[in-house]
């Protein structure tokens, strides 16, 4: 069985990257979703579930679950918050951060001096900016001394709305 390495050094074989390509828009919505991805790539239910666990075992696949789509539910105040924290507290605060149920995404990415000192990133999604402003305040208080300043950069429309495509 050859397969080629993934960018995590996880090697997918043919079959793997079958099912990551069928997977990718979305499960089925249907009682049993891997029953039905299954008999689409002419596979048992069991392997493509015991597939996905390995590979989300070894980190080729995050994670498996509903990914709502929050500007339908309401929530069409997005803010992408930027933190400037100092470089040796941000490995342990940013999964503090992260753990927040308001924020779903976080990333540490790099500080582009002068002009651009935040080295946090954390999205967060509101009903309203109030919400969204009151959110901000929580990571502020969280951070404490740590946030030396801080910006909410507000989405304006949306340019793309899915997550990494894989050609089979």
């Amino acid at each position: 069985m050859s397969g080629r390495p993934s960018p995590e050094g996880v090697t997918l074989d043919a079959v793997d990257r079958r099912i990551i390509a069928a997977t990718q828009g979305g499960l089925p919505l249907v009682p049993e979703p891997f029953h039905q991805l299954a008999e689409t790539l002419g596979l048992t239910a069991e392997e493509v579930m015991e597939r996905l666990q390995r590979m989300q075992a070894a980190g080729a696949v995050r994670r498996i679950a509903a990914i709502p789509h929050h500007y339908a539910l309401g929530f069409k105040a997005n803010g992408m918050t930027v933190w400037d924290v100092p470089d040796d507290r941000v490995d342990v605060l940013g999964p503090q951060v992260g753990a927040l149920d308001f924020v779903s995404h976080a990333y540490r990415r790099p500080r582009h001096p002068p002009r651009w000192p935040y080295n946090l990133f954390a999205m967060v999604h509101g009903r309203s900016r109030d919400e969204v402003e009151a959110q901000v305040a929580v990571i502020a208080d969280l951070l404490g001394d740590a946030n030396r300043g801080h910006q909410v950069l507000y989405s304006t429309r949306v340019l793309k709305k899915t997550g990494l495509r894989l050609r089979a």
